[in-house]
């Protein structure tokens, strides 16, 4: 399907080269403004630090003015668009295609996102539907829309992460240049690590020691056990907490099979299940409880929402976590 889209754009991609107007148009930014910068006590001060370059994974992108309206290709740069009091004008879903942005956004995705439209799957945006918003700034990252970098380029001003997962601090500093935002994105990381050490701290304070917890999740494939190279993994190691020697180091997640379950021990063990349309990660997740071995675990199982500790990926997403965590253990949540 993405080959059919592209063939399409390649074969339009003369008239957008005529059609200046459009483009001049998304650049400046739309007068469809679905929020206001009454909030942003900063906005003239935003505005000065343009024009500006910023350096990305995939070169430089020329910023002429403060963007207005924002394309996210992810939900993580959704997150962090969101999270500087910027405008979102569209973004992907994980599946179907009329998803609306997650609760956990909270107000915020009202007040800066109140009018965004989705504008594809993560694997297969639109470009039609990005191009019919007038963007003026597009972000994704480059492990999942390289390929389409050019194409969205000739949209709007593009600017793109390495990754997502476990770069989510730095990718949320980086949306941050592109925004003229870069004191609000370092304030945000800075207040989360504080948060994050806080919770951790009561958690040990009140249990006497430090707990070891680890995190799996079940989808359509073999079960997970989360290491410390991913976005779920940055905050187990932000709050300060042991693991199961299967879940130390770099890597993405060690593969655990029915037979292994006795790696994922801990004294709590944080379940998740990804909400596939089939059902197949719920079946993995009831054939792996039903197993003799998952009922001899010694560590206490608790369920938590994929949606906020597997695809969130971002400030709002971790944040939701120290809630979890705090409520788990029953201290304060150290919320500002």
């Amino acid at each position: 399907m993405r080959a059919r889209w592209l063939s399409r754009f390649s074969r339009t991609i003369g008239a957008v080269a005529v059609t200046a107007g459009l483009l001049a148009t998304a650049a400046c930014g739309g007068s469809d403004k679905d929020t206001s910068d009454k909030d942003d006590k900063g906005s003239a001060a935003v505005g000065s630090a343009f024009p500006r370059t910023v350096e990305h994974a995939m070169g430089k992108t020329e910023m002429k003015k403060a963007p207005q309206r924002v394309v996210a290709l992810d939900m993580t740069f959704v997150d962090a668009t969101l999270a500087l009091k910027s405008n979102v004008v569209g973004y992907t879903t994980f599946s179907s295609p009329d998803e609306k942005l997650p609760a956990y956004f909270g107000d915020d995705a009202r007040t800066y996102g109140g009018k965004a439209k989705p504008v594809g799957t993560l694997e297969e945006p639109s470009l039609e539907k990005i191009m019919a918003l007038k963007p003026d700034l597009i972000l994704s990252a480059k492990v999942r829309h390289e390929k389409l970098y050019k194409q969205l380029s000739a949209i709007a001003p593009t600017v793109f992460t390495e990754d997502t997962g476990a770069t989510w601090k730095d990718n949320l500093k980086l949306v941050g240049k592109a925004l003229g935002k870069e004191k609000e994105a370092d304030e945000k990381v800075a207040a989360y690590d504080k948060r994050a050490k806080a919770v951790g701290d009561e958690v040990r304070k009140k249990k006497g020691t430090n707990p070891s917890v680890s995190v799996v999740r079940f989808v359509d494939g073999p079960t997970r056990l989360y290491k410390e190279d991913t976005y779920i993994g940055v905050i187990v190691k932000d709050l300060g907490f042991g693991k199961p020697e299967d879940a130390k180091g770099t890597g993405f997640n060690a593969d655990i099979s029915e037979e292994q379950i006795k790696k994922v021990d801990a004294d709590d063990i944080f379940v998740t299940a990804y909400p596939d349309p089939k059902g197949a990660s719920a079946k993995s997740k009831e054939k792996f409880e039903a197993n003799p071995l998952w009922k001899q675990l010694k560590g206490q199982v608790h369920e938590v929402d994929d949606t906020t500790w597997m695809l969130a990926v971002g400030v709002y997403g971790a944040n939701a976590v120290l809630d979890d965590v705090a409520k788990t253990y029953g201290v304060d949540a150290a919320k500002a």
